[in-house]
């Protein structure tokens, strides 16, 4: 995996929005306790987004806004 810098980068919306950026990534990421996770996500400079879809999913924010969702696997 590779990660480039853009000089004219703009940060996505989360939910997509009409005329904005987009997500250009996405990662998940399973993890066994969910609250922890936030809580290491949040200390390591990652944001909890404001949209959050389901109560087994945080969907979190990097430094630069990129999205990517922490999950605990609720099947089992």
């Amino acid at each position: 995996m590779a990660f480039q810098r853009s000089a004219d980068y703009e940060r996505p919306t989360r939910p997509n929005e009409a005329g904005h950026q987009q997500m250009m990534m996405h990662l998940d990421i399973e993890v066994p306790d969910l609250r922890r996770a936030v809580t290491a996500a949040i200390a390591a400079g990652a944001t909890e987004a404001s949209y959050q879809p389901q109560d087994t999913v945080r969907v979190m924010l990097d430094p630069v806004g990129h999205p990517f969702c922490l999950y605990v696997d609720s099947s089992g």
